[in-house]
């Protein structure tokens, strides 16, 4: 009875000298605990969002899937809440797991898929992370050749001789990677010749109100290019409008996504 009435005691002290440290606590261990709970009854599933050609014809160059996780009641878990909280934990191995396992069945199912799921570069050396991969690439579909990673550049520079072995590794099998949030994170451009990405995806930060926007079009023009030397496709993320894609189209993108082009749905 002590021990508990101590811990009362010391629960009160911390909500009095900082309410809004406590409360920001709570409201994590209470998102940490709807993740876990989540993954353990199987309550998941990818979201797909176009990414299109920057054509004029705006055809479906592939999907990206987007982890959704939901709690008892149906309700999704905002994913900016909790991936920076899990990412670098077991939970972020489960939920790449998963992520993983949904888009080789998706992939089955719709031969002429080609889907990009995202990937935490600590996952590749999960082992469990690492067999559902290698099964996959051993079906007789040839899911490899439709298969693109998405990985971020803080989470490529991170590990990053982990990352350049893998890649090298997946290339013959026909893996694609493409490199998330380019020109907002660590990468430096030198570092660029080492990896094997395809195709690089501009930050939405750069994206938004490009068309009157003087430094976003001087700093995106300059990505696009950078980008195209490395013999890499260049993506703009986050369009939103028609004027934005109409001026990235003009600065000579290879594809565009964003809720322009469609939101996100659990359906094709």
């Amino acid at each position: 009875m002590q021990n508990t009435t101590l811990s009362l005691a010391q629960v009160d002290k911390q909500v009095l000298d900082d309410p809004f440290g406590y409360a920001m606590a709570s409201r994590d261990a209470d998102v940490l605990y709807l993740v876990r709970d989540a993954l353990t009854a199987g309550r998941g599933q990818l979201a797909f969002q176009p990414v299109v050609t920057s054509d004029a014809q705006h055809q479906v160059a592939f999907y990206e899937g987007l982890m959704r996780l939901s709690d008892e009641s149906g309700r999704v878990l905002p994913a900016a809440h909790f991936m920076p909280q899990v990412e670098d934990t077991d939970l972020g191995r489960q939920i790449d797991c998963l992520s993983l396992e949904l888009a080789l069945r998706k992939l089955r199912q719709n031969p002429d898929l080609r889907l990009s799921v995202n990937l935490s570069a600590r996952s590749i050396g999960d082992g469990e992370w690492r067999r559902t991969l290698d099964r996959g690439l051993l079906d007789r579909n040839n899911l490899g050749d439709r298969l693109i990673f998405e990985i971020s550049e803080t989470s490529a520079m991170l590990l990053h001789e982990n990352v350049i072995r893998f890649m090298a590794e997946m290339q013959p099998k026909g893996v694609g990677f493409a490199l998330d949030g380019f020109g907002a994170g660590l990468i430096a451009f030198r570092h660029l010749k080492s990896f094997f990405f395809d195709l690089v995806k501009i930050d939405k930060s750069f994206i938004r109100g490009i068309e009157r926007d003087s430094d976003n079009q001087v700093l995106a023009e300059a990505l696009i290019t950078v980008a195209h030397q490395f013999e890499m496709f260049a993506v703009a993320d986050g369009v939103e409008t028609a004027a934005e894609a109409e001026f990235l189209e003009g600065l000579g993108v290879d594809c565009l996504q964003g809720y322009y082009f469609g939101v996100p749905k659990p359906a094709l």
